[in-house]
């Protein structure tokens, strides 16, 4: 009898990365959208509007996509698959809710005080 070691999953590693970024790209555009929107018209609903689905669903599946990638990347280290994922899931949430809430509250700065709110050079 020979002890067979799973391969590790090069495959999704790849494809993990490749979903990051490429939802990561989708939310950016998105965001910019917004903004611009806002800039636009300044109505402040149009920033209310901006952490519903238009970018919840791309910042949900780069969070997912490096989940994958961080899960795929432990797991050629570790060799228990549910153990990675027991450790990257969690990493994932935390510092995704993180931006999240970072993010509503650059929004919200963006808001009350405009673009020099948020402007870091003019200090």
């Amino acid at each position: 009898m020979y002890y067979y070691l799973p391969e590790p999953p090069y495959f999704l590693i790849f494809v993990g990365l490749f979903a990051g970024i490429t939802s990561g790209l989708a939310f950016e555009a998105s965001l910019k959208q917004i903004v611009q929107e806002w800039s636009k018209t300044g109505m402040s609903e149009t920033l209310k509007q901006a952490q519903g689905v238009k970018l919840q669903l791309p910042f949900l599946a780069m969070s997912v996509g490096i989940c994958v990638f961080l899960a795929s990347g432990l797991e050629v280290f570790l060799f228990d698959r549910w153990l990675t994922y027991a450790i990257a899931l969690p990493v994932t949430i935390f510092i995704a809710a993180l931006v999240w809430i970072q993010l509503g509250k650059l929004l919200k700065q963006l808001q009350q005080g405009g673009s020099k709110a948020i402007d870091l050079d003019a200090f």
